[in-house]
């Protein structure tokens, strides 16, 4: 097949961010005119509560590549991405947030990595611009354990986005995981990979939708998701109290029956029932933690719901893709 005949897919999530759109739009294109591929940009709405919708349909109405999957409701930016992976029909598809943290004039190099022959091209981010010290430190100290305690490797920085070919997309889009980890997922595909570092500038409108709450159940999805050492640790912590509580036994027979003492208890046995309690409710947690996963994926319920689907010739709503099978629909 011909440079020419190729056909380069963008993925872009998007949540409420139409003061955004347009200019990130006009950016892509930039990025896009000087390259010899056909193009389509799909934008996905994650049920976005403000102008948004608006914004696309403009965008789809002057540029007829536009595609547009409006959700029934918010369903994470994970989901978003693996929505739009869904629908891409390119022999290369790059995902990138549309918020213009991730610059579309780095598209082309992200191209060029993969005309040499790397099957994904993920990009680092050196600094961000208006990345607090607070949140610098939390994402390094989470990668550093999660690299520790897991046998996937994730590179630390390793932003969503990237360009995955053909086979590399269409194997990420057969793991149908609830809760999901894109960095994690695409590291444990494996394939020939590339990297290439940027510095992410400040938001061009709007604010960041991962607040406190939502990084940290971030955090929890990728620990959970990709190591067991959790519960291990748990098992750890229960062997190191078994023995704890051993000694002391021995300790409270020998000062009883040899030293004629009369054991006081009362300090000791309030500490021992809070310590052992505080154990027993942290691993229950965990535990908890873990059943709650499993319980989310029988379910079997889909990934995402798509309200709306407008340029892909159907224009009809449509259900995400949901088999056990991890299989998806995709036109000729």
């Amino acid at each position: 097949m011909t440079p020419e005949r190729r056909l380069l897919s963008i993925v872009a999530p998007c949540y409420n961010e139409a003061d955004a759109l347009t200019a990130f739009h006009t950016a892509l294109a930039a990025a896009l005119a000087p390259l010899p591929y056909a193009a389509e940009i799909i934008y996905v709405d994650d049920g976005s509560t403000d102008a948004t919708p608006q914004v696309l349909a403009a965008l789809r109405a002057r540029d007829a590549r536009v595609k547009t999957l409006v959700f029934s409701r918010n369903f994470g930016h994970q989901a978003a991405l693996l929505a739009g992976l869904d629908a891409a029909q390119g022999d290369a598809v790059v995902t990138l947030d549309s918020d213009l943290q991730h610059p579309p004039a780095l598209i082309p190099e992200l191209i060029r990595a993969w005309e040499r022959g790397a099957d994904i091209v993920y990009t680092i981010r050196r600094e961000t611009a208006d990345a607090s010290l607070s949140k610098r430190l939390t994402s390094r100290a989470f990668y550093w354990l999660l690299n520790r305690v897991s046998d996937t490797p994730i590179i630390p920085g390793a932003a969503d986005f990237r360009l995955m070919n053909r086979a590399a997309a269409d194997s990420f889009c057969s793991l149908r995981e609830t809760h999901r980890f894109n960095r994690g997922l695409v590291s444990w595909l494996g394939f020939r990979t590339a990297a290439i570092e940027f510095d992410a500038p400040a938001r061009f409108a709007g604010e960041s939708k991962y607040a406190f709450a939502r990084m940290l159940r971030f955090a929890v999805h990728g620990l959970v998701s990709f190591s067991v050492w959790p519960l291990r640790a748990t098992m750890l912590l229960g062997f190191g109290m078994a023995g704890f509580a051993a000694l002391y036994i021995i300790y409270a027979l020998f000062a009883f029956f040899v030293l004629a003492w009369t054991v006081p208890g009362w300090t000791s046995t309030l500490i021992s029932v809070l310590l052992i309690g505080g154990v027993q409710l942290l691993s229950l947690g965990i535990v908890g933690e873990y059943v709650g996963k499993i319980y989310e994926e029988v379910k079997g319920r889909p990934l995402y719901v798509v309200r709306e689907r407008h340029g892909f010739g159907d224009d009809q709503p449509s259900e995400g893709a949901s088999s056990a099978a991890g299989t998806r629909n995709r036109s000729a």
